[in-house]
């Protein structure tokens, strides 16, 4: 009886809908052949209207009508990942993950969300088509740029829960490299027969 339920096209319907992340099932062209609930819902698609569709232009891409053509034809498609995973996804027949900043328009109002994009091809009927799995990871992101600081010393814990120098933190995790130099008010403080206000 379970083996039968995988040749039932409702049941796999019903686990494609099931699955939390937005799902899109495109061809070579990033043309949207299917989306599931969670797409349908979070992104408001109604796949009668988006059916093959190209991506940049349900997604409400910037670029989507950067020329006549549309999506994947303007010169800022070059760089898209979503379109450059599925390539290499259909080429390679290989999964692939990126993650990338997004800049979406919706009503007028352009959003910049951080995405998890994964692309993975399969055969159905000797063509080949992609699996795009779309997770907003912005809310991540930002958890994850937030740094633990003493309100007094002002020196930041890292991972292992030692405190160190913001400098020394800092020139860590994003080699950068520090000069030092006085403001205006630590210069009066510090410094008054020098620097008087």
């Amino acid at each position: 009886m379970d083996d039968l339920l995988l040749g039932n096209a409702d049941f796999l319907r019903g686990i494609f809908d099931a699955i939390p992340a937005m799902l899109l099932i495109v061809d070579d062209d990033v043309r949207i052949l299917h989306v599931n609930a969670t797409a349908s819902n979070n992104l408001s698609l109604d796949i009668r209207d988006i059916y093959k569709k190209r991506g940049g232009e349900v997604l409400h891409c910037i670029h989507a009508t950067d020329v006549p053509e549309g999506c994947g034809r303007g010169p800022a498609c070059k760089d898209c990942l979503i379109r450059n995973s599925v390539n290499k996804a259909v080429q390679g027949g290989a999964t692939y993950r990126l993650n990338t900043k997004m800049e979406l328009t919706s009503g007028g109002d352009t959003r910049d969300l951080q995405m998890l994009i994964t692309a993975s091809p399969f055969q159905y009927e000797s063509r080949t088509y992609v699996l795009m799995v779309l997770e907003d990871i912005s809310e991540l992101i930002r958890l994850r740029s937030l740094l633990p600081i003493c309100a007094h010393c002002k020196k930041i814990r890292n991972s292992q829960g030692y405190w160190k120098e913001i400098a020394d933190y800092l020139s860590t995790h994003i080699e950068v490299k520090f000069t030092h130099g006085l403001c205006e008010e630590c210069a009066h403080k510090l410094y008054p027969k020098y620097f008087p206000q």
